[in-house]
């Protein structure tokens, strides 16, 4: 089992999906009517790919707005889609209608769906009522064949923006800092922060060599408890901000995951802004022969003493840590955030009462298990401490193996002194024979 935090099933795979379709929704509580319904029209011409789907697609102002105010009302659950009233009925469209559809939407770009679907139904070629333009319409979005086009880009006027209070939005983005030298060996240096929009105050900040998923759910776990749960989390579109492990934890923990769009920097600003700050002042002076440790240090002490504590220009003179104050975010408590990041997998116990996990081997000592398939469970938030099985409500820790102790292990059970039938010579002649001359069982 790997460590990737993956949905749980295929329900809430749709719901984090809707979630982060409706993510740039979710930062704008403070809007007024009208310009909520122009944020859906301009979100209902953007293109999306569903999971397992070819093609992307566009969504209906109307389901955005209606994903929108369930997420409102009942978090990601009341994402999760319903059954369909026709599950395990045949659709209204045969493979050859839906083939003519396409060929005659290609042949004809501009003909409308209603025309098409009228048309055919004249024709003879469809049923009086079989199928409604709407679903048409529906066909040629994830088919790639709806008229609509990509809105451009040129002479998009930016504006400046700001999150209406703290936690409403965090940032958070990783920078490549000057390589180190330890012990010789050249050791890459990156660094993680969360940033909060309206306040420009650093929630959490972390020194690693690498720019994994795990280490981003780690600074985010390190934040939440600190500051509590944003409202949105603000990531670019990099592989370390787009897997599945920080999708599924940030929906369990009540956060909606806003990407920024491919190649455009300038959507984040304050961020890219705090990263100069940090070479100016801060990074630009390591010498280099530092470790990771003497660089998180110098970072916090750099935090606590100079940035949060100077006055910032964007906070109209206020320092980061009067905007910010003792505000505190969404709570969470340590039971819902240890679930939100723990890692449930499914693994079949050898006859030895091992069990393989990334490529470590554990050790089980119930008996009865061995053979049997388990869920095997670890913690995301504590990477250093060993899994453990989940058994009828129970948990049964896990161990790795230690060969050698287990052949110095003395055998614990003891020899029966109960006399069994086979401590009598097994004859099958001589019984025949002993018969054959009337001796009864035991004579001599």
């Amino acid at each position: 089992m790997d460590d990737d935090l993956k949905p749980a099933d295929w329900a809430e795979e749709q719901a984090l999906f809707r979630l982060k379709v409706i993510g740039p929704l979710l930062c704008g509580d403070t809007m007024s009517h009208g310009e909520l319904a122009a944020a859906l029209r301009d979100l209902s011409q953007a293109r999306f790919r569903p999971p397992y789907a070819a093609v992307t697609r566009t969504y209906a102002v109307s389901t955005l707005e209606r994903w929108l105010y369930a997420y409102q009302g009942g978090g990601l659950g009341a994402l999760r889609p319903k059954r369909r009233s026709d599950r395990g009925h045949a659709r209204a469209l045969t493979d050859e209608q839906r083939e003519l559809l396409l060929d005659i939407r290609r042949q004809y770009p501009r003909a409308s769906a209603s025309l098409i679907v009228r048309t055919l139904e004249a024709d003879g070629r469809l049923a009086s009522k079989q199928v409604s333009a709407a679903t048409v319409r529906r066909l040629y979005r994830a088919e790639g064949l709806d008229r609509q086009s990509m809105k451009s880009r040129d002479g998009e006027v930016r504006r400046r923006w700001q999150a209406p209070h703290p936690h409403a939005l965090w940032h958070a983005d990783v920078c490549h800092g000057p390589a180190l030298d330890v012990d010789g060996k050249s050791v890459p240096l990156r660094i993680h922060a969360i940033l909060d929009d309206h306040t420009r105050h650093i929630m959490a900040i972390q020194a690693c060599a690498t720019e994994r998923e795990s280490e981003m759910l780690a600074l985010v776990a390190k934040a939440v408890r600190a500051h509590g749960a944003p409202d949105v989390l603000y990531l670019d579109n990099g592989s370390t901000y787009s897997g599945d492990s920080l999708a599924t934890a940030c929906g369990r923990l009540g956060i909606a995951l806003l990407h920024a769009q491919p190649y455009d920097p300038q959507a984040r600003g304050k961020m890219e802004r705090f990263w100069r700050t940090l070479r100016e002042q801060c990074l630009s002076f390591l010498g280099g022969s530092e470790t990771l440790h003497d660089v998180q240090v110098r970072l916090l002490a750099w935090l606590d003493r100079h940035y949060h504590a100077a006055p910032h220009g964007g906070l109209m003179g206020k320092s980061p840590a009067q905007a910010l104050g003792v505000d505190f975010g969404a709570e969470v408590g340590e039971e819902k955030l240890r679930e939100a990041l723990t890692v449930r997998g499914r693994r079949r116990v050898r006859r030895d009462g091992t069990v393989s996990l990334g490529g470590v081997d554990f050790e089980l000592d119930q008996g009865f298990l061995h053979g049997r398939v388990v869920t095997v469970v670890r913690s995301l938030i504590e990477p250093t401490a060993a899994p453990w099985v989940e058994h009828e409500e129970r948990r049964l820790p896990l161990r790795p193996v230690d060969a050698i102790a287990n052949g110095q292990r003395r055998n614990k059970r003891k020899p029966s002194s109960k006399k069994t039938g086979l401590d009598t010579p097994f004859d099958p002649p001589g019984a025949l024979l002993d018969a054959r001359l009337g001796k009864e069982p035991g004579d001599e």
